[in-house]
């Protein structure tokens, strides 16, 4: 059976650059089945969902529906619900939890605040704190959006669970269904496709020790996608895995060409070049697309340190 995600394999098309973008990640558990618009089209108040949708726009915040590895039985709603919040941005990363037993709690947040790395609204209105445990691994499985979601996501959630791979969720959407299996791992942000149960774990181990594992990686979401090309690029030139170790601090150019400078926690700054070109032969995006794409890639054309006295002045 031909779908999106074998086509892509088959094409090798590059995964960096193609995750998510957001600086901020609000996740409510809601079990039973999802609609292709989770928010809105699943056991959660579609009222509530849109108010959310509302209240996250152009906040930098992406909310997504969590559940638990397993049967999906509608009867499956719990008192209380799980509510993680995590900010990405290298320098501030944070992952909180909380409980709540009315989600509706969730509108009472300052969105803005939360895209800018300010918790504290979260931990005043639903009790939050600094989430204690392991990283988090969000698989994406919904079949709605995509069958290859559901296909190739379900299974490798399950199969970490029961393995005892802790913090282990379902999630609604990250994108990109044609590197399915995807996974976000918090709190770094960083995504990954065409994920495997044996290179997940080794990626949340990474995490645990507070390392980047660049293999199969999208990409973080605290950048926009040149950013998280050119952050790949310059980790795999450099050999530097520490997680927060870079940021980008500057992209200048349009599509179909960036210049992005990114800075190293030691003062080093790199300049990468970026082209935008389309995936060729024509293909499926999406299972359910009804016409062939060329879906954009991010080719790295030049890595570039630069001295410390262009770099200041840049």
């Amino acid at each position: 059976m031909s779908t999106c995600s074998s086509v892509s394999r088959n094409f090798d098309e590059p995964v960096s650059g193609t995750a998510a973008i957001a600086t901020t990640w609000l996740l409510l558990e809601q079990p039973g089945p999802w609609g292709a618009k989770a928010l809105t089209s699943s056991h959660l108040d579609p009222a509530l969902g849109r108010a959310m949708e509302s209240a996250a726009k152009d906040t930098g915040v992406r909310i997504a529906l969590i559940r638990r590895p397993g049967r999906h039985a509608d009867r499956r709603m719990p008192s209380t619900r799980r509510v993680y919040v995590g900010h990405v941005v290298p320098g501030n990363v944070w992952l909180h939890s909380a409980s709540t037993s009315d989600p509706g709690q969730l509108l009472g947040l300052d969105f803005a605040a939360l895209g800018r790395g300010d918790h504290r609204t979260f931990d005043a209105l639903l009790g939050g704190r600094p989430h204690e445990g392991g990283p988090l691994a969000l698989v994406c499985t919904n079949g709605k959006r995509d069958r290859c979601c559901a296909l190739l996501g379900r299974p490798l959630a399950a199969e970490l669970a029961t393995s005892g791979v802790e913090g282990v969720w379902e999630v609604t959407h990250l994108g990109g269904h044609r590197f399915s299996p995807t996974a976000l791992v918090l709190p770094y942000g960083y995504a990954y496709g065409r994920a495997e149960a044996h290179s997940l774990k080794e990626v949340l181990h990474g995490a645990q020790e507070g390392r980047i594992v660049v293999e199969g990686c999208r990409g973080s979401s605290a950048w926009d996608r040149p950013g998280q090309a050119a952050e790949l690029a310059v980790r795999t030139r450099i050999g530097e895995f520490t997680a927060e170790a870079l940021s980008v601090v500057r992209t200048a150019g349009a599509a179909p060409r960036w210049v992005v400078t990114l800075a190293h926690t030691d003062g080093r700054r790199w300049q990468v070049d970026l082209a935008q070109r389309a995936g060729l032969p024509p293909r499926p995006e999406s299972c359910g697309a009804s016409v062939l794409g060329s879906p954009a890639r991010m080719d790295v054309v030049a890595v570039r340190e630069l001295r410390l006295a262009t770099a200041l002045a840049g």
